[in-house]
């Protein structure tokens, strides 16, 4: 008598490089880093992008003013969440979002491409990083982007995930 075989579907992409990030990002000091530092960084680092100079390109007309060098950053990021999950794309849609409604007070507030602007991403992108580094040295782990690049970008959506699963949406 054979045994019944169960079919077990194999892990979709975005599954696997989850679970290949949670092995670095068990302790619950590291979480909770994770959870206040990484979305400092996207945020700093779409504002230090941010305030690149564009060229004004005169086929853009009256867009001229909505496209910089982090409009491409967002691009590459945002198809590639799409590639792995629509609804985590949706979300962090809505992400980018807000964060570019707050670049752009801070932009009203203080200038565009001034040093003051800077100094304010950069000081949030490095205070951000020691925080990442130090949640990692509390975890005795190195953080997933030093074996593999492509997991900065899946920090972000690896915490709305989370979110995801709370509130019973599927990704």
């Amino acid at each position: 008598m054979s045994k019944p075989t169960i079919n077990k579907e194999p892990k979709r992409p975005i599954d696997v490089l989850f679970d290949q990030y949670a092995e670095s990002h068990q302790n619950s000091t590291n979480k909770l880093v994770h959870w206040i530092c990484v979305p400092l960084i996207v945020f700093s680092l779409l504002g230090l992008i941010w305030q690149i100079p564009f060229p004004h390109l005169s086929f853009l007309g009256s867009y001229n003013g909505f496209f910089n060098w982090a409009s491409f950053l967002l691009a590459f990021s945002l198809y590639y969440y799409f590639t792995l999950s629509p609804t985590l794309f949706f979300l962090m849609i809505w992400v980018v979002g807000l964060m570019s409604y707050i670049i752009v007070k801070i932009e009203h507030a203080v200038g565009l491409g001034t040093g003051t602007a800077y100094a304010i991403y950069a000081i949030i992108f490095i205070a951000a990083w020691i925080g990442q580094f130090i949640g990692h040295k509390i975890e005795g782990k190195k953080p997933s982007f030093l074996d593999d690049v492509k997991f900065l970008l899946i920090g972000p959506i690896w915490l709305l995930h989370f979110i995801c699963r709370k509130v019973g949406i599927k990704y």
